[in-house]
């Protein structure tokens, strides 16, 4: 699959990958008690901000469907849409740069700091440029990469990683927070209190030099819209209104599935993300630019639009919804699994849900095979996103993507495709069925539901139940089937 007669991107690379496998990293993470009390507090509250200002919204159904429906028109007519949105944003004197990788917007990006003369620049959050490793990439080349959003600062001075797309600092609690600031932040008050609105001004006091004298900033979007050549973000702390207006070279990252066809259409995602992601009607500052206006604003504007595996997962049709996805962090929040081990278990930059489909599709599910597994199936994902993004029928297909690699290694069958092709064989039959039944009464008889409990009782069991039991406690098992009972009651 091409665009712009360019050939489909290789696989994504950056911070997409983790270092071991979801399973190991998790076990470490639960073992963390006070991050699971921090996460529990936090998408808790975040929870229930977002439901009392979605019951306000009477047709939040029809905007989730008309949501879905642009995104996907968006997709369906890409290149298009590209090719609308570079003439539109050169018309108005940016500058429009292509990256197939994260490498190449690295080196995109780095040569265009390095053009300024500048060493320092001030970033907006940006899920984008986390992706590509962008900070990292900028050091490598002697400039400094300032985040003003107050979590993301957070997490930087304390070299830390993100663990949520919203709040990149949701797993650390104020305390520890005022001891990252008065550990790593220059020229603050040693008497600091872990009150929230003194480590707010802690920071404000901190980043307003930075404002004021930094001439290079970078940012993501939340959207571009084709028709006009505009780019909008939204935020809640002002800090991404003073980087997109403040210096003199603005400098955007975008996946290329940010796009919106027409002004409208934006209409629909204002009402969505904020209530979405930080429970609010609106956001507090919505910023929208336009080209380059002289004496208004920054005077060199660059768009970086980012591919990154993007593409190859366009390719895939039943996987390519997940492009759909604005970075609410919806999914996280309602999600038992992210709430118990925290977002830097899936090794990614894209956490909890989401990032469970979408990583493996931009890397190539070969190599994040262990994410599509790192769920439940409950459905509450699906229930909150607000671009009806399928995420458990789609987990399930990366389910079958990763079994299918995994047989394909294989010359005889693995003991787990045996299984299965066993269990489709005895569901396919009422006889058939009956006698696998009354078979798994041995397993009662034999207390292995009891064994998969103890630590002692899974190194007893049979494989494959050692490996399913490593990661789960199996259900207890009945004395008797429906079907007995059933016959028996008539």
């Amino acid at each position: 699959m091409t665009y712009l007669g360019m050939p489909t991107a290789p696989p994504g690379v950056g911070q997409l990958r983790g270092s071991e496998p979801f399973p190991a990293a998790a076990e470490t993470a639960l073992a963390n008690a006070q991050l699971r009390r921090n996460l529990a507090n936090a998408t808790s509250h975040i929870r229930a901000k977002r439901a009392a200002v979605v019951s306000e919204v009477p047709d939040w159904q029809q905007l989730r469907a008309a949501a879905a429906a642009i995104k996907d028109d968006v997709l369906a007519h890409l290149d298009d849409y590209l090719v609308q949105l570079e003439a539109r944003v050169t018309e108005r004197g940016g500058v429009v740069h292509w990256a197939r990788d994260a490498r190449e917007a690295n080196r995109i990006v780095t040569e265009l700091v390095a053009a300024t003369g500048s060493r320092e620049v001030v970033k907006v959050k940006s899920m984008a440029t986390q992706e590509i490793g962008l900070n990292e990439a900028l050091a490598e080349a002697g400039i400094a990469a300032f985040e003003t959003d107050l979590a993301e600062l957070i997490v930087q001075l304390g070299d830390d990683r993100p663990s949520h797309i919203l709040v990149p600092a949701i797993h650390r609690n104020r305390t520890e927070i005022r001891d990252i600031f008065l550990a790593e932040m220059a020229g603050v008050d040693p008497g600091l209190t872990d009150d929230p609105a003194a480590l707010a001004e802690a920071a404000r006091r901190y980043l307003r030099q930075k404002f004021l004298t930094t001439p290079v900033a970078i940012s993501g979007a939340n959207f571009a819209i084709a028709e006009t050549g505009t780019l909008a973000v939204v935020e809640s702390e002002g800090n991404g209104r003073m980087c997109l207006t403040l210096p003199r070279t603005l400098i955007t990252v975008m996946g290329i599935e940010k796009l919106l066809p027409t002004f409208g259409d934006l209409e629909v995602f204002l009402q969505l993300l904020p209530r979405s992601s930080t429970g609010e009607r609106m956001n507090p500052y919505t910023s929208m630019w336009t080209g380059v206006h002289p004496g208004d604003g920054p005077q060199e504007f660059h768009l970086v639009l980012l591919d990154n595996g993007r593409t190859a997962t366009l390719a895939d049709e039943r996987g390519r919804t997940a492009l759909r996805c604005i970075r609410c962090s919806a999914c996280l929040n309602v999600c038992p699994v992210y709430e118990r081990t925290g977002g830097h278990a899936y090794g990614s930059v894209y956490p909890g849900p989401i990032g469970a489909v979408l990583s493996p599709q931009l890397t190539g599910v070969a190599d994040n095979a262990s994410l599509p597994f790192a769920s439940t199936l409950c459905g509450a994902c699906y229930d909150v996103c607000p671009v009806a993004i399928d995420i458990p029928s789609m987990l399930v297909h990366l389910r079958s993507r990763v079994n299918a690699d995994k047989a394909a290694g294989h010359r005889l069958p693995t003991v787990e495709a045996a299984g299965m092709t066993a269990a489709s064989w005895a569901m396919r039959g009422p006889r058939r069925w009956r006698w696998l039944l009354r078979a798994a009464r041995l397993g009662r008889w034999a207390r292995l539901d009891r064994l998969s409990r103890s630590a002692w009782g899974r190194r007893l069991l049979p494989p494959p139940l050692s490996s399913w039991a490593a990661a789960r406690d199996l259900p207890e098992l009945p004395a008797g089937s429906f079907r007995d009972w059933w016959a028996g009651q008539r």
